[in-house]
């Protein structure tokens, strides 16, 4: 249990004064018992999956959750697709990739994680002729059965939080040059009477240097925060406040190439981010048979905490009989420090 403890050490260092929107959790009518406090701050870094770029410094910011990866494929690679221009792509990598693609294709996800939490995905993306695209894409991710108990100890009722992102992404391809931008929406449900809303946009680039070799760089999430108002009568009334919660901003660049007849991809990408963390990835794409594709990769790498490094590995099996190709994705993901391990089924079609 290192990683829990680590979690909430950082939390109690982060938390803000008395009437933080989840200090509400903590202290409207009922209080929950050390463990409890314990599995309720953990549960609020890790329903986010001890997200994929949200090491160090990001593990406690605004946004954690749609940092986490996005489907199978990417997840497998260790979200290393800044740069790939291959394959299934939804917008969430790269807002560039949409103008890319040759066809249209659809997918639904849903992880299998540990305590309580959960995180499902689903996109559609289409080329508009051909040298453009568009994508929407959701991501929704929560934990549940959070005890609350009252000033006895005695159990009140199970409490739950949910988070989601809702993006549209469109681009075009200017001969080897591709450029997207990618508008989202957050909502967050933290507790009864309480949520916020908020607005950010991603922009991204693709440039093809060789047919092989492609280079892209994206920045995320400018201008996104939440902002709380716990000053309601249904919460705290004049002794409530307001705070803001920015989301960090995020810059990525990566390169991605194009194994020889057909047998794979390899990429890998650094990221910054305005909370001075760096973060290293990197994935690979092996395509076996017309059928089976296998691929690994490494996420968080911090370069001033290697601890958190951590592998993935996953497979794609697809069934090109039919005229949709559907296909089975599947990805397992290390969770940082080794904790837990997160599983990610995917399933695709193209048409």
């Amino acid at each position: 249990m290192k990683n829990l403890k680590i979690t909430y050490t950082h939390i109690q260092q982060k938390r803000r004064p008395m009437f933080s929107p989840i200090s509400i959790l903590l202290k409207k009518n009922f209080i929950l018992s050390f463990y409890c406090k314990r599995i309720v701050y953990s549960s609020f870094c890790l329903v986010f999956i001890f997200t994929a770029s949200s090491y160090g410094q990001l593990s406690g910011t605004a946004g954690a959750f749609s940092r986490v990866g996005f489907g199978a494929r990417g997840m497998g690679m260790g979200n290393a697709l800044t740069a790939v221009s291959n394959g299934e792509l939804p917008g969430y990598y790269n807002s560039a990739s949409p103008s890319v693609i040759t066809h249209s294709s659809g997918a639904l996800s849903f992880g299998i994680l540990s305590l309580d939490r959960s995180l499902n995905t689903i996109y559609y993306a289409q080329p508009i002729d051909t040298t453009a695209g568009l994508a929407v894409g959701i991501i929704n991710s929560g934990v549940t059965n959070i005890d609350g108990r009252d000033a006895d100890g005695y159990h009140t009722e199970n409490y739950s939080v949910s988070e989601n992102q809702f993006s549209f992404s469109f681009s075009k391809r200017f001969n080897k040059l591709s450029l997207g931008i990618t508008s989202k929406i957050y909502y967050y449900k933290l507790f009864k009477n309480l949520s916020s809303t908020a607005v950010g946009i991603d922009i991204g680039a693709l440039y093809r240097i060789t047919p092989r070799l492609t280079a892209g760089i994206v920045v995320k999430d400018l201008m996104a925060k939440y902002k709380w108002d716990t000053s309601s009568e249904e919460l705290y009334g004049q002794n409530g406040n307001s705070t803001t919660e920015r989301f960090p901003q995020l810059k990525i660049a990566g390169l991605s190439y194009l194994f020889g007849d057909h047998l794979g991809i390899i990429s890998g990408e650094i990221e910054f981010s305005d909370n001075a963390v760096k973060i290293l990835r990197s994935g690979i794409e092996i395509y076996l048979l017309d059928i089976l594709t296998l691929r690994a990769g490494i996420d968080g790498w911090n370069m001033n905490d290697k601890t958190s490094a951590h592998p993935s590995f996953g497979f794609s099996i697809l069934i090109p009989e039919i005229s949709y190709k559907p296909a089975v994705h599947y990805a397992y993901v290390v969770e940082p420090y080794n904790v837990f391990a997160m599983h990610c089924i995917s399933l695709s079609v193209s048409l």
